[in-house]
């Protein structure tokens, strides 16, 4: 596992803390067993149970973590969290969770597959209010409408530049994660002008031919509504290398629940057959690539081939850190993050 995640030399990178974060309620904490290779790790650990793989703790807090989280300011005048809806002209209707000052600079947030904008849940409540956030259910996903089709990258990304015309945003940082990076950096080469920041938390070029796609891939394809529960807890919970909130948790199966074995599917589909490589370099956002070592699906080749592929991009590694970065070490990606946006 060492030598499949050591990192070349020669590409840009900022050394990160690697303390772990600890959650103040009960955290989730993943067996050493579960494979991280691009062969067999997904579909192992499916198999193997979520009661094999996981052992619920309680009474874990942290005053560290605690002094961590109130030394951010989040102050000023703001507009508190609210959840609205929104009909795009490209047929569907979005929800969207907004907050920050209204004048304030805009930050989208694109979640991952299956997921909501319940991904960002460990950011948002401590990420500075200056800023004018949208996180997005993006189609298929959360509390935003579910038609039969379609669900590309393409469709994703139209979506994106839709909801930005009709809400007056002329150009935004974007802020996605797995899927969700693959939109925001579809978007960022297809309309460079509309994106100021650009911020990828574990990503790639594509996810085409990846193993542990492909694989994950072969289980989807399987599904019948409703969906297993148990499915969804060991596929959530396979993304993440440090202890997270059982609540989290909770909430992210919950989430995935909601979205129809079909675009499961179709969303996975369409994530596997688009390859963006070739249009990276039309990219003209500063860039930001976020990488936990310890990712199941996209390995250390991987940054090499995105940050090559995008100018003047940066990599930022989490040391011993899964797929879901900014969900296991929250308060230090916000703080990245405030780098990143200042």
């Amino acid at each position: 596992m060492g030598n499949e995640h050591a990192f070349p030399s020669g590409v840009p990178q900022l050394a990160i803390d690697p303390r772990p974060f600890v959650g103040s309620r009960g955290m989730l904490i993943i067996s050493a067993d579960r494979i991280h290779s691009a062969n067999g790790g997904i579909m192992k650990l499916l198999a193997a149970g979520v009661a094999a793989c996981v052992l619920i703790m309680t009474g874990c807090g942290s005053a560290n973590q605690e002094q961590e989280e109130s030394s951010f300011d989040v102050g000023g005048e703001l507009a508190a969290p609210t959840l609205r809806t929104i009909a795009l002209t490209t047929g569907v209707t979005l929800q969207y969770l907004e907050q920050g000052r209204p004048n304030g600079a805009p930050v989208i947030f694109l979640h991952g597959y299956t997921d909501s904008h319940h991904s960002f849940d460990l950011n948002l409540p401590i990420f500075p209010r200056r800023h004018h956030v949208y996180a997005l259910d993006q189609r298929g996903h959360g509390g935003s409408s579910k038609p039969a089709c379609c669900y590309t990258q393409n469709d994703f990304s139209n979506d994106v530049i839709a909801f930005m015309d009709q809400l007056g945003i002329a150009s935004a940082t974007l802020v996605g994660h797995s899927m969700g990076s693959f939109v925001a950096h579809q978007v960022a080469a297809e309309h460079p002008s509309r994106v100021d920041k650009l911020v990828l938390v574990g990503s790639a070029t594509t996810v085409a031919g990846n193993p542990g796609a492909l694989e994950l891939k072969s289980a989807v394809d399987t599904l019948v509504d409703p969906i297993d529960p148990e499915f969804v807890r060991a596929f959530q919970a396979s993304t993440f290398f440090q202890p997270i909130p059982e609540t989290f948790l909770d909430t992210a199966v919950s989430e995935s629940l909601r979205v129809p074995a079909s675009i499961w599917k179709q969303a996975l589909d369409g994530l596997i057959a688009e390859d963006h490589t070739a249009a990276l370099a039309q990219i003209t956002a500063e860039t930001t690539i976020f990488w936990g070592d310890q990712d199941v699906f996209f390995f250390a080749e991987h940054q090499t081939a995105v940050v090559a592929a995008i100018p003047g991009s940066t990599l930022v590694t989490y040391p011993q850190t899964g797929h879901g970065l900014h969900v296991e070490r929250p308060v230090r990606f916000v703080r990245d993050m405030r780098r990143i946006l200042r």
